[in-house]
């Protein structure tokens, strides 16, 4: 902190007023340090500046405006020769500055160091969790700014992210991540939690009714929030049917089976119609141009464009109050760009990764449900059973919280089994597809 107060004192001008131009690289960086200010180790001096005018506002001269100032010509040169003399201190630099963060607690006032527990973001509103995030320590406006466009506007957020993803995805440096991070744990009070209080959680559970019986009963009362509900099955089994069932169902009052919310339609083949919500909206008795309103709609062009709007829809979820992610369907782009053997690693890593951003998405947002369909194939070696297989390997089956296998029956019958769930045993349900949409044989 001695550094960052002989920093200030070097940039006054006679007039007391500080003078940033007039100060070098490094006392830039330990004044910004002082004031919690964000700084990327390796900023160059105009960017520097602009990060503390920009925290600290026009109290800080600027030359530009002062007419008994001389203004002098930045030299971009000087700059470099000043970055290379100062890049061998820079580690000694970034780990005094690190110090400044993390003070002991005896020589920390205890207000400062007062934490008080967060309520849960799916309780409060978007303003809310921003605020929240801005109230931590060296978040600036640019650095709030840099957050918030790259999905992270709540403590949870921050909190569940590993730090490689939140610099990745907002520039921000390792450091500066592992103090917001720690400062959310913090706040969130996150930490070992009893199995009584698990199941206090899992008893209120909400879910979304499928519009059937015995499918509600094989699923403990429908679709639940907090998981990834995965559908496999051949072509014309009734997954896509479910998924545009679904995204009417949520937006039913929590008495009738939904959960008063939106859907987000994340659409890889192309199969999402208006036509068949308004007949499920019609055959509710729904008014189907609300219904069409509340459903959120991408199309994904190709994997990369898939991956990036899961991503986006971390900044939708409050903001139109999104309570449905439906991925239809989750292998489609990942089968046809990847193909043979020599590329199955990158897919299946890929893949992973997708899979945990819709799972942290349920983590944040424990009253969100994501539904994911997937394609089948078949195994030529099988003599004996039943060939069909589901495609992305272990990995989806392990990225998933609940596996559903639909098949054909008679007529417009289909048959709904449970084939891999933590807390349900296999089962089958029987319903049907009809113009109304799903509903009892």
């Amino acid at each position: 902190m001695a550094k960052a107060v002989e920093a200030k004192n070097n940039g006054e001008n006679e007039n007391g007023i500080i003078d940033l131009d007039s100060m070098t690289v490094k006392d830039l960086k330990s004044y910004a340090t002082e004031r919690d200010i964000d700084v990327p180790s390796k900023a160059r001096k105009k960017d520097i500046i602009k990060l503390i005018k920009e925290n600290e506002g026009p109290e800080i001269e600027d030359p530009s405006e002062n007419s008994d100032s001389e203004i002098e010509e930045y030299d971009d040169d000087q700059e470099l020769i000043e970055a290379f003399n100062d890049l061998e201190n820079e580690d000694e630099i970034e780990d005094s500055d690190f110090e400044d963060v993390f003070v002991d607690d005896d020589d920390s006032n205890d207000e400062d160091l007062e934490v008080d527990s967060i309520q849960d973001s799916s309780t409060n509103s978007l303003d809310d969790c921003i605020k929240a995030v801005k109230s931590l320590p060296g978040v600036g406006e640019a650095t709030l700014n840099k957050l918030i466009k790259s999905g992270f506007n709540s403590l949870e957020a921050i909190a569940y992210t590993p730090p490689k993803i939140i610099q990745e995805d907002s520039g921000l440096g390792e450091k500066s991540t592992a103090k917001l991070i720690k400062a959310s744990m913090e706040k969130l009070g996150i930490g070992f939690k009893s199995g009584e209080e698990i199941w206090e959680h899992r008893k209120n559970i909400a879910r979304i009714t499928t519009n059937n019986k015995e499918f509600d009963d094989l699923l403990l009362g429908g679709i639940e929030t907090g998981s990834i509900i995965e559908f496999f099955g051949e072509f014309r089994t009734g997954k896509t049917q479910i998924m545009h069932q679904l995204c009417v169902n949520v937006q039913l009052p929590r008495e009738k089976g939904g959960l008063e919310g939106n859907a987000l339609y994340i659409d890889t083949e192309g199969t999402f119609r208006p036509e068949r919500i308004i007949q499920m909206s019609e055959a509710l008795d729904l008014d189907y141009t609300k219904v069409l309103k509340n459903i959120v709609y991408g199309r994904a062009y190709n994997s990369d464009h898939q991956i990036l709007l899961v991503k986006d829809s971390a900044n939708l979820i409050k903001e139109k109050n999104i309570k449905l992610i439906i991925v239809d369907s989750l292998i489609a782009h990942f089968r046809s760009e990847y193909i043979g053997r020599g590329t199955l690693a990158n897919r299946q890593q890929l893949l992973n990764q997708h899979l945990h951003d819709l799972q942290r998405l349920t983590d944040i947002h424990p009253d969100l449900a994501v539904c994911v369909t997937n394609q089948v194939s078949s195994k030529p070696d099988v003599f004996y059973g039943n060939p069909t297989t589901h495609t992305g390997g272990h990995i989806v089956a392990h990225g998933t919280t609940i596996r559903i296998f639909l098949r054909k029956g008679k007529g417009e019958q289909r048959i709904a089994k449970i084939i891999d769930a933590p807390h349900l045993p296999e089962g089958d349900a029987v319903f049907t597809v009809t113009e109304a949409g799903i509903g009892e044989p």
